[in-house]
């Protein structure tokens, strides 16, 4: 374990409501990595999608940087975007 992780386990322990919100927000903030690694692996630029996409770079930036509230939608379009079909998995 690193001590970033040793960090937020003291964090959590200590605080009820910070371990409440650090899931909420580590959960958004994977999605938003996941998104860019695709993009990334699919050879594209933020640019480039954005131009599939018929937004502006800044769009594409706030998808993969700030995923929260992200509709169902907007997923399916970007998952299209890269060359890539967008599936759900309920666990």
């Amino acid at each position: 374990m690193d001590d970033l992780e040793k960090y937020i386990e003291k964090r959590k322990k200590r605080s009820p409501a910070f371990a409440a919100g650090f899931e909420t927000g580590y959960e958004q903030f994977k999605i938003g990595l996941v998104l860019r690694t695709a993009r990334e692996k699919a050879g594209l630029t933020q640019d480039e999608v954005a131009a599939r996409l018929n937004t502006k770079k800044s769009a594409i930036s706030r998808i993969e940087n700030h995923a929260e509230d992200i509709r169902l939608s907007t997923l399916e379009k970007f998952a299209e975007a890269i060359g890539k079909r967008l599936t759900l998995k309920i666990a």
